[in-house]
């Protein structure tokens, strides 16, 4: 089964309450087998709206992925994100 990346493009308006976002979202992403491939890190923008974080984690499957964003847990984590900042999350398959 092929694994799956969250590529998040964030623009944090309130960094203390993302912070306890970013906080809680790392125990999630963890529980559900996610890990960071890039956090914050350089990046060139080069088509599209540039927003100055950008976050990708790998999961084992798309299931996972998926799974990990409706559970509890990071639906938790997600009330601190709301209103702290702008995001756009999607859910990519890898390739076989």
């Amino acid at each position: 089964m092929p694994g799956a990346f969250w590529i998040a493009h964030v623009e944090v308006s309130d960094a203390e309450a993302y912070g306890r976002y970013a906080a809680l979202a790392t125990d999630a992403i963890a529980k559900h087998g996610g890990r960071f491939l890039a956090r914050g890190t350089r990046y060139v923008q080069l088509e599209g709206r540039d927003r100055a974080r950008n976050v990708v984690a790998h999961f084992p499957s798309l299931e996972a992925a998926e799974a990990c964003y409706r559970s509890p847990e990071y639906q938790a984590a997600l009330e601190h994100a709301r209103g702290a900042a702008e995001r756009d999350l999607v859910i990519v398959e890898e390739s076989a």
